[in-house]
């Protein structure tokens, strides 16, 4: 695939394809996986499920929102809010060529896909991976003793904290409950127990909220990256499992 995709700020998004591979290719269907705060299409956790998800018959398009990665665009304009429209131009160039789309996201990437799917009727399934929900709570616990404008997130001076960041993350967005409750596609939620990054009540509230209209499944002792080959191995199962029972 060699479709550019433009945001609607006019910069270009960097991305990676897959097609589906084995026995049985889901060819209507693309799963379009989004990452973290500082990551970018090519963490290990969004690597490995596109690629377990390829193996398992869906296309696959793993992006890096705009100002990560390779992506155009400024680091210190990203933003949920901003992210949302990214996935929104996404999704505008490749749902003619598929009439299915699947978004997994992982810890603010999934705030995205909540934000995205309760607006876009186009998201006929959605995951989310150690997903944000309360991002004013995550926002004030990680860095509320950091002076936007001035530091950096997590010692990293690649990844400079704005004001544009932490406002959007209190304030504009503040909490994925309002737009959570306008989500009716099927939709996974995958947390680690240890993440102490995104805490596993993020997932509890969300399961507490829609009942029985999501799946939930803990992995025990999981971080936030699912870094332990088991923990990454249990949750990438989980994705594919639950994905192939609904395409």
């Amino acid at each position: 695939m060699n479709l550019p995709i433009i945001n609607p700020a006019g910069e270009r998004l960097d991305y990676s394809f897959l097609p589906g591979t084995g026995e049985t290719v889901v060819a209507d269907w693309l799963v379009v996986l989004g990452h973290g705060v500082t990551g970018d299409k090519d963490r290990p956790l969004v690597v490995d499920t596109a690629t377990a998800l390829s193996a398992a018959g869906f296309p696959t398009l793993r992006i890096s929102f705009s100002g990560n990665g390779a992506s155009e665009g400024n680091f210190q304009a990203s933003t949920i809010t901003k992210e949302v429209a990214d996935l929104g131009a996404v999704i505008d160039a490749l749902s003619p060529s598929y009439p299915n789309i699947a978004y997994i996201g992982h810890s603010m990437g999934a705030a995205v896909g909540v934000l995205r799917a309760a607006q876009d009727e186009r998201i006929r399934a959605l995951v989310s991976l150690a997903g944000m929900v309360d991002t004013k709570a995550f926002a004030e616990t990680e860095f509320g003793d950091i002076t936007p404008d001035e530091g950096v997130m997590w010692d990293d001076e690649d990844c400079p904290l704005s004001r544009v960041f932490m406002s959007d993350l209190t304030l504009t967005v503040g909490h994925v409950s309002p737009a959570a409750e306008q989500v009716t596609v099927p939709w996974l939620l995958v947390h680690g127990t240890a993440d102490d990054v995104v805490r596993p009540g993020d997932t509890t509230h969300i399961q507490m909220l829609k009942e029985s209209a999501v799946d939930v499944v803990f992995v025990p002792g999981a971080d936030h990256g699912f870094n332990a080959p088991d923990h990454k191995a249990a949750a990438t199962r989980a994705v594919v499992d639950w994905l192939r029972a609904r395409a």
